[in-house]
């Protein structure tokens, strides 16, 4: 009972460690357009987000009960198993983190505990329905939706503004004002979906482990220490992350980055609502790509699109196969999970000393980290340069002959120089 506990304490633990680099890993969600565009300073935009996604952790309990209920059967599940699965997620975001891509942290835990449970129980332990209708279909449509809403909200933003000649520092003053507002949305949608991903895990480890019943919604506890990790996380602030998502996407005005946060602040509440386990990075990469095209002569960077898109792909199957690979250690004995657990902190210590070669925070956050792809690059060989009037004056002048002898004709003919 002793080993047991212990093991119980090392889930919470680790699950909780995930949590807080699922904050900072996703503060690019909302915080990314409002930096890169101005509409605030690093530090307080991170500050601000951290605090509306400790208050959004305590708005729903739906996406916590599909993890805790629906996504693998409770019986038979040992807390090891979902120690290896946050392992594998754990790992996974800091890999993500450390190359500056933004993969989904909800995608790298649904992963890991597909990838334990089925090397503990086998395949019939995962109900396949719950992953389907409300991980993986969710997980293609939710980009494509926000970024067409994106597009569209761009496009009416730019096409009213012209009509009505609101131009000016008024009008754009107005549009960081609701970018603001709109981030602080994504922020607030942010904790009732993600942070509820780590209260499920942890009432799933309960569960396990005896101390709470099958069935049972997360403890007060449970969701006041997942919304203060998630928070902390938030307010160290991914920078890496924030640079690719702001800069290296594409380049956004405030307009554009008002559109982008309200599209994905929109259909993030809403899978909340409904249950649906969505990844907010995917979301808000569509909105943001959405928004780039909105706008006439915007443009996306594909290259850097093209290397997200593979990390997507990536990121079940490759938190999966770490997971399961940790849950047969753990099989081997309380040694083999100790084992485990040496494993994570050593990783978890070269990522983070690997980081250090190139610092990226709040004070380069909005360098551009992308160079030019392809298509950007023929996009502006084939753009004429701005007309300019012409404001130098073209002269040209008619050297004077040479003087002739005494007596020459040609000495009193020969005029001055002249100038045209």
């Amino acid at each position: 009972m002793e080993s047991f506990s212990l093991i119980l304490a090392m889930v919470v633990i680790t699950a909780l460690a995930f949590d807080f680099t699922n904050g900072f890993h996703d503060t690019a969600n909302a915080m990314a357009t409002t930096i890169s565009t101005g509409a605030l300073k690093p530090k307080v935009a991170v500050a601000m987000s951290a605090v509306l996604n400790l208050v959004g952790a305590f708005l729903s309990v739906e996406v916590a009960n599909t993890i805790s209920k629906g996504l693998v059967d409770e019986n038979g599940i040992r807390p090891e198993v979902i120690f290896a699965a946050l392992v594998g997620a754990i790992l996974w975001n800091l890999l993500t983190w450390l190359v500056g891509l933004p993969s989904s942290s909800s995608h790298a835990l649904m992963g890991g505990l597909i990838g334990a449970t089925i090397a503990s129980a086998g395949f019939s332990a995962v109900h396949g329905g719950v992953l389907l209708t409300k991980v993986l279909i969710p997980a293609v449509a939710a980009p494509v939706v926000a970024g067409l809403a994106a597009l569209v909200s761009t496009r009416l933003s730019y096409g009213i503004g012209s009509r009505s000649n609101s131009h000016g520092k008024a009008a754009e003053k107005g549009h960081r004002a609701g970018q603001i507002a709109s981030a602080g949305l994504v922020s607030l949608a942010h904790g009732t979906n993600d942070a509820q991903k780590t209260m499920g895990v942890i009432t799933l480890a309960l569960i396990a482990g005896g101390a709470l019943a099958p069935g049972s919604n997360p403890p007060t506890w449970v969701i006041l220490s997942a919304g203060l990790a998630i928070a902390l996380g938030t307010y160290i602030g991914g920078w890496r992350i924030i640079r690719t998502m702001g800069k290296g996407l594409t380049d956004l005005q405030p307009q554009q980055g008002f559109a982008a946060q309200t599209s994905a602040a929109t259909a993030i509440l809403a899978s909340s609502h409904l249950g649906f386990s969505l990844s907010t990075t995917h979301v808000v990469s569509g909105s943001v790509m959405g928004a780039g095209l909105g706008r006439k002569g915007g443009v996306v960077r594909w290259s850097t699109a093209t290397r997200m898109a593979v990390a997507w792909a990536l990121t079940l199957p490759a938190a999966a196969l770490v997971a399961a690979g940790a849950e047969a250690v753990t099989r081997l004995g309380d040694w083999g999970t100790w084992l485990v657990a040496a494993f994570l902190v050593t990783s978890s210590a070269v990522i983070w000393k690997i980081s250090r070669r190139e610092v990226v925070d709040h004070t380069n956050v909005n360098e551009t980290g992308e160079p030019a792809g392809v298509v950007t690059q023929a996009i502006a060989a084939v753009t004429p340069p701005p007309a300019s009037p012409v404001t130098e004056e073209l002269t040209a002048t008619i050297p004077a002959r040479a003087s002739a002898p005494a007596g020459d004709p040609a000495s009193v003919a020969t005029p001055p120089a002249a100038t045209v």
